[in-house]
């Protein structure tokens, strides 16, 4: 039986999540490990008492060989923190899934997506603007992610859709139970040009409790999160939450004052997020307008000792193409070249003046690449 079905295991315990996940990782060496552990030494992790009853009646109580029976009876592909084909983005946020499971696929182009949500109770404006925002960000090339609920995120889902694009679906519960029951055949179109994915293992049902947490891997997916419609207390302001706390750009659709559900995106602009006053605006604030090109060049062009010496001097703050020379000691000609590839990938951006910054989403992103013997050159 494949290994991975014990990071399953350990999924199927009430309680444990990413931070004790890592923690019996780190006391036993393996989710195996930890899974066949003793009482005794379970208990000796720490974690509450009450996790680890739970843990050792789901024990006794699972068939392990029935679960992986299931998950490759419908066709779920499993990723975990070990898994290179795990989302990279995703992977940079504190606490991070330990096991994805997935219908469909996730491909490196999938690496530019903005997640568009919003209210389930949508009015002819919201949906326009869903539609329209969904459509633009598909041709452009850029990977539309939204939770399937009802409302703004299916009209978002179905924009991308018909625009020829890709999309990615997070969901509250297990992939192999679609819910609201009527987005079926919508999730069977989502899997064919993207995927639908989840941190709750299969059979889990939907519950009111699951789709926040979910909300921070809707975002965590993404470069950034436009807000279309959302009422005072939307699930949507709490993606927006996640978002600004990942560090990812929050754009929201401004609306009348009068209508309820425009009082959340109105707020949000009021705390600083973008106001989103053409789909546009996210090419030109995220540097998107090149997607197509920048993936090329991620995929002919990987990061390399020269990259990651100049990157590793750039900040928010513009830099000369002169000062970067003086502080790599690297030659200004190759500095400029190397600049010029960069900036295709979507690492830096020129400000003018022969001033660079750095693509904030960028930094992780890349240097992780580098090996650490590359990087001492």
């Amino acid at each position: 039986m494949d290994k991975r079905i014990y990071w399953v295991a350990m999924n199927l315990v009430r309680g444990i999540g990413a931070v004790r996940f890592r923690t019996l990782v780190e006391h036993f060496g393996d989710p195996e490990t930890a899974w066949k552990a003793t009482p005794e030494a379970l208990y000796a992790t720490g974690l509450p008492a009450q996790i680890v009853d739970e843990l050792l009646k789901v024990r006794t109580s699972v068939s392990l060989d029935a679960v992986w029976e299931q998950i490759e009876k419908d066709d779920i592909t499993l990723l975990t923190w070990e898994d290179e084909a795990y989302p990279r983005r995703l992977k940079q946020i504190d606490n991070h899934p330990p096991v994805l499971y997935m219908r469909g696929s996730i491909l490196p182009a999938d690496d530019w997506a903005v997640a568009v949500v919003g209210t389930r109770r949508l009015s002819s404006y919201g949906q326009q603007v869903a539609e329209d925002v969904g459509a633009f960000l598909a041709r452009n090339g850029v990977t539309v992610v939204s939770g399937l609920a009802a409302g703004i995120d299916s009209i978002a889902h179905k924009a991308a859709l018909d625009a020829g694009g890709r999309t990615i679906a997070v969901l509250g519960n297990g992939v192999d139970r679609i819910y609201p029951p009527e987005n079926r055949k919508l999730a069977a179109e989502i899997m064919e040009r993207g995927a639908v994915i989840a941190d709750y293992a299969p059979g889990t049902p939907p519950d009111r409790n699951n789709f926040p947490p979910r909300n921070r891997i809707i975002s965590g997916l993404s470069l950034a999160v436009v807000v279309v419609e959302a009422g005072k207390r939307s699930g949507a302001l709490i993606t927006a939450n996640f978002a600004a706390d990942q560090g990812r750009e929050v754009f929201a659709v401004p609306g009348s004052v009068y209508r309820p559900g425009s009082v959340g995106t109105n707020r949000l602009i009021q705390k600083g997020a973008h106001p989103l006053l053409a789909p546009e605006d996210l090419l030109d604030a995220l540097n998107l307008s090149m997607v197509t090109e920048q993936q090329t060049a991620r995929t002919v062009l990987p990061a390399n000792a020269t990259e990651a010496a100049i990157f590793g001097q750039l900040s928010q703050d513009p830099l000369h193409v002169d000062t970067i020379g003086l502080q790599t000691n690297l030659p200004i000609e190759k500095v400029s070249a190397t600049l010029a590839l960069m900036e295709l990938k979507g690492m830096v951006r020129r400000v003018g003046g022969m001033q660079y910054v750095a693509v904030r989403e960028a930094q992780a992103a890349y240097l992780v690449d580098v090996p650490d013997e590359e990087r001492k050159k």
